[in-house]
């Protein structure tokens, strides 16, 4: 029988890949996975109607990031309920980085100061990736209403309680509102829909007066004749609407009230899957495929470390139930 020799070198690389093969399959499979995610398409899922700023604000970061990876980013709105049946459904959802909620202050700061009981817990039930962007909101009532001016409106309002309506589709839109109604001294209905969009619909069909919307919403209406801007939310006019007055310049001293977007995955998410999703769209935040979408809403660029988020979660939780609280709402 002829013998094999096998050389002293060989039999160290066949060690090597031996222990290295051991090695691998040690590893957590988190840590084998992560290089290469991600590997299959993502979700991104959006608590309000197609149409609406954080419809398109997830939409754009998803072209970025399947730009960037070669992997399809679906974006699937799930409105209503103020956000929480998306927001519930993403806390559900696994646990794998391909399951991302791209929401607002709406979910993860408004929400438990306006219901007593929530599916789902803002804090314990989600990783926080980054922030992604902050702006504000304007004021709108139809083309042919009779108010040219939030003077014209609120001294209408002050001589005819109740008779005027507001629509809004977010938290953000009806804090808007209800600030509005507080520091304007005035009482006016409050109409709740879905999303802000279905909301202008109905303001431009005449069955609501007025409502305070996101500027991606609320621009492209403008714009074409169909809507009056009379005034901004937040405390600086906004690059859009140059011509539009603050809401505080316009006679309600001391109103500013703006939104964010952020960017959550389920809790248990690995951490090194995390921190690869927080790259993933932090970069995207500052693609050209994003440009559009910031330059267009008026929305300033935000972006954030987990912890950073977490703290700035927990700030303006404090803050918007403050603001809740003040306008006299119960929850529901």
């Amino acid at each position: 029988m002829a013998q094999i020799f096998v050389s002293h070198k060989t039999r160290r690389l066949a060690m090597s890949i031996a222990v290295g093969a051991v090695l691998a399959a040690a590893l957590p499979a988190s840590a084998q996975t992560t290089a290469a995610f991600p590997s299959k398409p993502m979700t991104f899922v959006v608590p309000f109607a197609a149409g609406s700023a954080t419809d398109l604000i997830a939409r754009a970061l998803g072209q970025a990031i399947t730009q960037s990876t070669g992997q399809s980013v679906i974006v699937e709105n799930k409105g209503g309920a103020s956000g929480m049946i998306a927001a519930q459904a993403v806390a559900r959802a696994p646990a794998d980085g391909y399951t991302v909620l791209i929401t607002t202050n709406t979910t993860h700061a408004a929400n438990e100061h306006l219901y007593k009981k929530l599916p789902y817990d803002p804090v314990k039930d989600f990783v926080p990736l980054t922030g992604l962007g902050k702006g504000g909101q304007v004021l709108v009532v139809n083309a042919n209403s009779p108010f040219h001016s939030v003077k014209d409106l609120l001294d209408y309002a002050k001589k005819n309680p109740e008779k005027l309506s507001f629509g809004s589709g977010s938290s953000s839109s009806r804090m808007a509102g209800e600030m509005l109604k507080q520091l304007g001294n005035v009482d006016i209905l409050h109409v709740p829909y879905k999303s802000n969009p279905l909301a202008i619909t109905d303001l431009m069909g005449g069955q609501i007066n007025l409502m305070i919307t996101d500027v991606s919403t609320g621009v492209p209406q403008i714009q074409a004749g169909k809507l009056r801007a009379l005034g901004f939310s937040t405390d600086t006019r906004s690059s859009m609407l140059p011509d539009v007055p603050t809401i505080a310049e316009a006679g309600v001293p001391g109103y500013n009230m703006g939104y964010w977007f952020a960017a959550y995955a389920p809790a248990g998410t690995p951490p090194a899957v995390a921190s690869k999703l927080t790259e993933l769209l932090v970069k995207a935040v500052d693609s050209s495929s994003a440009a559009g979408f910031y330059n267009q809403s008026g929305t300033t660029k935000w972006k954030s470390t987990s912890a950073e988020l977490a703290k700035f979660q927990a700030e303006e939780t404090q803050k918007w139930g403050k603001v809740i609280k003040a306008a006299g709402i119960q929850p529901e």
